[in-house]
């Protein structure tokens, strides 16, 4: 009789609802890892289970236990998912009392004493890097180990047969990257569903691992305040042309500072020759190194050059000097980041900032005034609630800052409601900002209008925010009622932004209300010699929205939808709406304004053709604002590569 093999089953969730799936990378590197192993080749039959943000706990356990439970199930935990895979866990044992449930992630690691008592059907929590530590644990099962005895494995903890909290020896980082086994070059993670198609949002993928930094909010892999240790070009290569000829749009690199090092320019060489062979990639996002080097210089060119997009970040976090010693962060000195800001700006490259609202130290006053001066270089800049994160500097100190938290509706993070610095009332007035924020500059609803209005019409960034905050707040309309809902529960749900942002996107009447705020009260209060051209861009920010429809309504006739004929360029297909009157050449304008040129040859009538990506439908469930840019309205100069005036 066959000796029936050990069943594991790698359990991973991602935090959005969304028609593609999320790369299920973690689970990809354990499995590959693995069965690099020949005893746990033979005898074990590992395989991914890879649920999206709306799956439901009944659909996850009937997928997961319809053919009986497995031996080992083992979860990539983050905040978002604890809850969901504990659930999970309890059924398991329900079903397989002696099966092993492995817990891993950057939420639960180090956690255990937290972790076992909230959660008892957890068996094993794995801390730091977990390949080999999960190899380790396989092989422990097969050669006849209970869940109680592991004790010869390093970087874990568990319960021993007293039910005392074991945690054993933390495990070497894993200087050699290579040992660990790609996913993609053995197959752990398919490239194509049963249509032959790629079938996730993005690639991720990991050039390094590590991260010099050691800054108070952030447990990056439990590799904060660590040496950088990479994957070597040979295998990153291979891994680019299997992407390459998939035909991949875009590659998500996994890493905390990426175009820190000579090997991030090569990195980025490699990219741009498997699309000169293939077509593809197109484009590349990451965390970009914080302090930017010649080399990030170097790569900026090189992908200008070749027609590689990227939003180019600036991951400030905040401008208040007592608030970034409080996070012990070395952040760039300020004369570096605008001066980059500008030379980006100036090269028509695609910018954005990235702010954290909630730090210690930081209060309404500071925050707005560090917002504006960023501001004025960068429109699309990305706010984020302050959140209180396992293992970091605030965690485990959080007396030390005042710091009040509260765990979230639906999942384990620890959001604040007040500090030191920050009041309750002040907190709850900045969810609502983040909301609007994020609305319309982070994702961005507006992309054009943010700079003209500040040059010739005289209002800030923050002022407009505020202005249609109030504006949410105060309006009677019944249209007005979606936008005042998510912002008001905003503070207390963080998932009301998705919805408002689809409105707006898939219906005319969300446009419409955004329409009525900008004609009753931006455009009266902007100079007389200036309005009709700001009424203009403005228009245009609109009329260039992703096509997209909201299922069940009908499409629209004023703005782009699906019913556009589509074209193929460059490999790419898009709907394209001919001989648009505009009131000006927008593009144009904006550019010349960031150049400090004159810009009479943008102040006239045009008509253009437009080409919308399609696919919008893909990403709009999510809030992905690095992916939805690529689906905005484009022109055909724009669409076609001049580098001189990259899309935004």
């Amino acid at each position: 009789m066959a000796h029936r093999p050990l069943r594991v089953r790698l359990v991973q969730q991602g935090v959005w609802a969304m028609h593609l799936e999320s790369m299920p990378l973690a689970s990809g590197y354990l499995m590959a890892t693995a069965l690099q192993d020949e005893r746990i080749a033979a005898e074990a039959d590992i395989q991914i289970r890879n649920f999206d943000g709306g799956a439901t706990l009944f659909g996850m356990a009937n997928d997961l236990f319809h053919d009986g439970a497995p031996d080992v199930l083992a979860f990539s935990v983050l905040g978002w998912n604890y809850r969901e895979f504990a659930a999970l866990a309890e059924t398991f044992k329900q079903l397989n009392p002696d099966g092993w449930v492995i817990f891993g992630g950057n939420h639960v690691s180090h956690q255990a004493e937290r972790v076992f008592g909230m959660h008892p059907f957890v068996d094993v929590i794995v801390n730091g890097e977990g390949e080999f530590t999960f190899s380790d644990l396989l092989l422990a099962r097969l050669n006849g180990e209970t869940a109680r005895t592991l004790h010869a494995i390093d970087g874990i903890s568990f319960r021993d047969a007293a039910g005392e909290v074991v945690t054993t020896d933390d495990r070497a980082r894993i200087e050699d990257l290579d040992l660990i086994a790609s996913p993609f070059l053995t197959g752990a993670i398919p490239m194509t569903n049963e249509r032959g198609e790629f079938p996730y949002d993005v690639a991720l993928l990991e050039t390094n691992r590590g991260c010099p930094y050691k800054c108070s909010f952030c447990y990056w892999g439990g590799a904060v305040g660590q040496r950088v240790r990479a994957f070597s070009r040979e295998r990153l290569r291979n891994e680019i042309e299997i992407f390459a000829r998939h035909k991949v749009h875009t590659l998500v690199l996994c890493d905390a500072n990426f175009g820190m090092m000579p090997i991030d320019l090569e990195f980025v060489e490699d990219v741009i020759e498997m699309r000169e062979t293939y077509g593809f990639p197109r484009s590349i996002e990451t965390s970009w190194a914080k302090n930017k080097s010649k080399v990030f210089y170097q790569i900026v060119r090189s992908m200008k050059e070749a027609g590689l997009h990227s939003s180019f970040t600036l991951a400030l976090q905040t401008l208040d000097e007592n608030t970034l010693d409080l996070m012990n962060r070395r952040n760039m000195k300020v004369n570096e980041w605008e001066s980059l800001a500008e030379w980006l700006g100036k090269e028509g490259l695609d910018c954005y900032a990235e702010l954290i609202w909630g730090a210690p130290g930081e209060t309404v006053e500071s925050f707005m005034k560090g917002y504006d001066r960023l501001a004025n270089h960068v429109s699309r800049v990305a706010v984020y609630p302050m959140l209180i994160l396992p293992n970091t500097t605030y965690h485990q100190e959080k007396e030390k800052f005042g710091l009040v938290t509260v765990r979230g509706n639906t999942d384990d993070f620890e959001y604040l409601l007040s500090h030191d610095t920050m009041s309750p009332r002040d907190n709850q007035y900045m969810h609502r900002f983040i909301f609007v924020s994020r609305l319309v500059a982070e994702n961005p609803v507006f992309r054009h209008m943010w700079g003209p209005v500040r040059e010739l019409g005289g209002m800030t960034q923050s002022e407009l925010i505020r202005s249609l905050m109030e504006w949410f707040e105060n309006d009677q309309d019944p249209g007005v009622e979606p936008f005042r809902t998510g912002m008001i529960n905003s503070f207390t749900d963080s998932d009301v932004l998705a919805p408002v942002l689809a409105h707006v996107y898939g219906t005319d009447e969300g446009k419409d209300v955004l329409r009525r705020w900008w004609r009753e009260v931006i455009s009266p209060a902007m100079p007389r010699e200036h309005r009709a051209l700001l009424d203009a861009v403005f228009d245009y920010d609109l009329l260039t929205l992703p096509a997209y429809t909201t299922p069940g309504r009908p499409m629209s006739a004023e703005y782009a939808s699906e019913r556009l004929p589509q074209v193929e360029v460059n490999g790419e297909n898009f709907y394209v709406w001919h001989d648009v009157r505009l009131g000006c050449d927008v593009p144009a304008l904006v550019l010349a304004l960031r150049r400090g040129e004159p810009f009479d040859h943008a102040v006239r009538e045009v008509v253009r053709s437009l080409y919308y990506k399609v696919g919008a439908n893909h990403f709009l469930p999510s809030t992905n604002h690095e992916e939805i840019v690529y689906y905005m309205g484009r022109l055909e100069r724009q669409l076609l590569g001049d580098n001189a005036e990259t899309v935004v």
